[in-house]
């Protein structure tokens, strides 16, 4: 299928181009980055999200939208403007099969930093309402809501035994996830899954469901 991903020159959107490029799809990777993927079945467009002059593609299938900043003067404009963007030029279209959005579990708690947290809950509200729109083509939008993952963008947790360990202890699984099984749940929402629509899932190794009981 054709298939866009957004920033893909690093972390989950990264590992997402490469699993849908190892199952035989066609990719057009964004991001205001080079990338180093090398497969004749991937094009690279450097341009922004946010941009008002995207390029004209046809016949798009599957859109995953995972680019994003955090605890930037941007999270607005990129995280939720921008995926707004991309889905309106390339996801409301009759060919469109299945969009994913990657929010965050921050969008469900209020944590991290403020901003950020405003613009994923506002991603998960905007993914109900492509949702709504695109079931004329019987196609289904969901968003994922990941916790800590392991990402160039968390080296400064990853590189430090005190702060590593202190997020730990916040999971029940005591564990983070990689990037490769989060590109492994878009693949299935977006490539598989014919029937689910409308629904944020929670990826956090049990974060939200951690508690101490008193008695």
């Amino acid at each position: 299928m054709k298939t866009i991903i957004t920033g893909t020159s690093r972390g989950i959107g990264r590992a997402a181009a490469l699993k849908f490029l190892k199952e035989g799809h066609e990719v057009i990777g964004f991001d205001i980055q080079e990338s180093s993927i090398i497969d004749e079945k991937y094009k690279h467009i450097r341009q922004s999200i946010t941009s008002k002059n995207l390029p004209e593609l046809e016949g798009i299938e599957i859109l995953v939208n995972n680019a994003g900043v955090q605890n930037s003067e941007d999270d607005i404009e990129v995280n939720l403007k921008g995926t707004i963007n991309i889905t309106e030029k390339y996801g409301i279209q009759p060919n469109i099969k299945a969009i994913v959005m990657i929010a965050s579990a921050s969008a469900r708690s209020g944590s991290e930093f403020p901003v950020y947290a405003a613009s994923k809950g506002g991603v998960v509200t905007y993914m109900k309402n492509v949702a709504q729109r695109i079931a004329a083509y019987k196609a289904v939008c969901n968003s994922i809501s990941a916790g800590g993952v392991i990402t160039e963008l968390n080296n400064h947790i990853l590189q430090s035994d005190e702060l590593w360990n202190k997020v730990l202890d916040e999971t029940l699984l005591h564990k983070w996830s990689s990037k490769e099984e989060i590109a492994d749940w878009i693949y299935f929402l977006a490539a598989f899954n014919k029937s689910m629509t409308a629904q944020d899932i929670l990826i956090d190794n049990g974060e939200a469901a951690k508690f101490n009981f008193i008695w």
